[in-house]
Parts: C-alpha cells; structure tokens; sequence
C-alpha cells in the first residue's frame, strides 16, 4: 500500500515560505546542502503527521503547488501498476542520494504525485 509519507509545497520564495511556516506554526527547517531546498520538520514525531519540504518548482511550467509522495517498496513495479491504472510518467526514475529511488506521476486528472523506494544506498 502507498502511504503518503512525504510533502513538498513549491514556491517561488522557498526562502519567504519556510519563514512564514516558522513563525506561524513553528516548523523547524534545514537546508539540504547546496540546493534551494529545505527539509521541514512539522512538529513532534510521536503525534501524527508528516514531514516534508519547501522548494522552488521542480519542473518548468509546473503549477501544482503541492505534490505528495507515497512510499513503495519497489519503485518500477509501483510505477508499472500506476500507469497501468491510468497515471503517465512526468519524471522518471531517479536517485535521490542517501535516500531513495523518486518518480513522478500524474493520475488520470492530471494531479502530479510522487513514489519514493526508500533506500539508503542510493547513488
């Protein structure tokens, strides 16, 4: 089962934006190296919730605001019955180094989603 365990809100002030979530609701935020990108931390970890990020927009012309991802214990299979429900690749598989193997899809509305295999090794 694909449980959303991750959000990303795009914008195009991430800065402005993880200082708004700071103040309002007290998201603690890091960073992630080099990239406009910052992890989000929304509160406690034994209350429910998840965490996520605040970035820029990943693709040109994207105007979705908000993209979850669910996790996947295997990211080609997940993908293959995905589209074979209706869903069209927008971004292929990828490594996100240290954490995982991201695509993104669309559903048959058009609403992009992402699925994420977890996995430590990847380069």
């Amino acid at each position: 089962m694909g449980r959303i365990t991750w959000f990303e809100y795009f914008t195009e002030d991430a800065k402005e934006d993880v200082a708004f979530y700071k103040e309002a609701f007290g998201w603690e935020s890091q960073q992630w190296g080099d990239m406009p990108y910052w992890l989000v931390m929304t509160g406690d970890k034994s209350l429910p919730g998840i965490d996520g990020a605040i970035a820029p927009p990943p693709m040109e012309g994207m105007t979705q605001h908000v993209v979850c991802t669910m996790s996947v214990d295997d990211n080609d299979a997940a993908v293959a019955k995905a589209v074979a429900a209706g869903a069209k690749v927008v971004v292929p598989k990828r490594a996100v180094p240290g954490s995982g193997w991201l695509s993104y899809l669309t559903d048959p509305a058009g609403i992009v989603f992402g699925m994420m295999q977890y996995d430590a090794t990847a380069k």
